[in-house]
């Protein structure tokens, strides 16, 4: 029986054990024991896929893994501690000393850091792209390109980048094509119909939906992924059994959460659009978008955030947060409380004010990301803050 991807997801499941549980367990433990020293040389050979150690694999990540595989149509993926690892991986797994990467030059705070700071230690070049300018990226190639990592929708400013130009792009060159589907999440968008090669996830955010543990994931082929299990087997970044066991849950409600959210973000950008305090407001949805088209091609929904910039500035931003009766002040995202941020002081402020202006990061930046409160509740505590 042919089932939706989400059904599909929601039924897979780690082998259910002796005691026939309905709901999987979790495999809280650091190793794993065998039989025989035979069993444990061949697992140790890679002849077996048997579990050694939780660093390497476990099942309860295995689960979850499986499951964000079903959901983005993926071969195969690998579960680290964080986003930040994820996205870590992706990039030093494949790039070496002489290789060049092409990015949005939109992106989180912390992945600006990794690629200015730590990619050239290594002697690992890049180029930022504006990702409102599909030619830059063509123009942006070098001999030595050797992968193009992009955002879309961007964090905080809610650019989006056509998925399909780039992907082509990426085959014609030949090159490792990833992309952060965080802000989108699989319900809202699948990268790999555009040709994507990875899928990096900070499963802190909708993932678990509730602001409750950390996790990250990188998604592809078998053959990719593999590359990325060596590397993260080294050094570390394994994802807690307990933390993959409660992304595991949530994902069981990600597309009914997704939508909850999706619906909240549309309805507030609408009433706020035109709000006398506010000088611009953007969302993927809204037809004033400038990439609207783009969104309603490749995206299923709007997504739960959006941003505006208020008139005043930082004073105005300041005086906007600390006015909030019920909305969260937190650098975090995609949680079931609504959150407003203001990026250019939290979670952009390593980057110099050149920098945060170059990608539309302004002084009066507020960031909100829609929660599953009535969206009339969000609405009133906004405006009289505003």
């Amino acid at each position: 029986m042919s089932l939706h991807p989400v059904s599909k997801m929601i039924r897979t499941r780690v082998e259910q054990t002796n005691e026939m549980e309905h709901s999987s367990p979790v495999f809280l433990t650091s190793s794993f024991s065998f039989d025989t020293a035979e069993e444990m040389r061949a697992a140790f050979a890679d002849e077996t896929d048997d579990n050694i150690y939780s660093r390497f694999s476990n099942p309860t990540v295995q689960e979850f893994t499986d499951r964000m595989c079903v959901l983005e149509g993926m071969e195969s993926g690998f579960a680290t501690s964080s986003g930040m690892s994820a996205v870590f991986a992706s990039l030093l797994t494949f790039l070496k000393k002489g290789d060049h990467l092409i990015s949005c030059n939109a992106i989180f705070g912390s992945t600006h850091t990794v690629i200015t700071k730590i990619l050239p230690k290594y002697g690992i070049e890049f180029t930022y792209v504006p990702a409102s300018d599909p030619a830059a990226w063509e123009a942006a190639v070098q001999k030595n390109t050797k992968m193009i990592y992009l955002e879309t929708p961007t964090n905080p400013g809610l650019d989006l980048i056509d998925l399909q130009i780039v992907g082509s792009l990426a085959k014609k060159h030949n090159l490792i094509y990833c992309v952060d589907n965080c802000f989108a999440t699989p319900i809202g968008q699948l990268p790999v119909e555009y040709g994507a090669d990875l899928i990096v996830h900070s499963a802190t955010k909708w993932l678990d939906g509730q602001g409750r543990v950390l996790g990250g994931i990188v998604l592809g082929s078998k053959k990719l992924i593999h590359e990325i299990y060596l590397f993260c087997r080294s050094t570390g970044p394994a994802l807690s059994p307990f933390n993959a066991w409660v992304l595991s849950r949530s994902l069981e409600t990600l597309e009914v959460r997704m939508e909850r959210h999706a619906s909240n973000a549309f309805f507030l950008a609408e009433k706020l659009e035109h709000h006398p305090a506010i000088s611009w407001l953007k969302y993927p949805f809204l037809k004033s978008h400038p990439q609207y088209a783009i969104a309603k091609k490749q995206m299923k929904n709007g997504g739960g955030l959006f941003c505006f910039e208020l008139k005043g500035g930082l004073e105005s931003g300041i005086k906007f947060l600390d006015s909030l009766k019920m909305l969260s002040r937190t650098a975090n995202l995609g949680d079931t409380r609504s959150i407003a941020s203001h990026p250019a002081s939290t979670t952009h402020a390593k980057l110099t004010e050149e920098e945060r202006m170059a990608v539309n990061i302004t002084p009066g930046l507020i960031r909100i990301s829609c929660g599953l409160e009535h969206a009339e509740d969000i609405l009133n505590d906004i405006i009289q803050a505003l």
